[in-house]
């Protein structure tokens, strides 16, 4: 394992953190472990990573913006796909289906035994 220069590391993952976000990340040092703007306590070596994959990602993400409005464009047209999920599950249940409940309710009756319903159901 190779010895990492704290300040170093820590320029570094200042300068991605900013590329990346735009803005100056706040890093709280504690005991060998440091907190990134009141989040996760990670290590150096960690800190050291996510600097290059913020590097990567700044790089990458700095041609495509004009990628970003399709993409607000898809992300709305998945909004009614999930609207027809719902309906799907509320067809099934009108179409003479069973809820959980009144399933469990309809076997306690049928059963001879002295089982019977937990308080606050129905």
């Amino acid at each position: 394992m190779s010895k990492l220069d704290k300040e170093k590391v820590l320029a570094e993952y200042e300068q991605a953190y900013q590329k990346a976000h735009g803005k100056k990340p706040t890093i709280e040092a504690s005991n060998g472990w440091y907190s990134v703007d009141g989040g996760k306590n990670v290590r150096l070596a960690q800190l050291a990573e996510e600097a290059e994959a913020l590097g990567s990602a700044a790089a990458g993400s700095s041609k495509p913006k004009a990628e970003k409005k399709p993409a607000a464009k898809t992300s709305a047209a998945k909004k009614p796909a999930a609207k027809k999920s719902t309906t799907k599950k509320a067809s099934s249940a009108s179409a003479g289906g069973l809820t959980a409940k009144e399933l469990w309710r309809k076997k306690l009756e049928q059963d001879a035994t002295q089982c019977r319903l937990p308080r606050g159901s129905f």
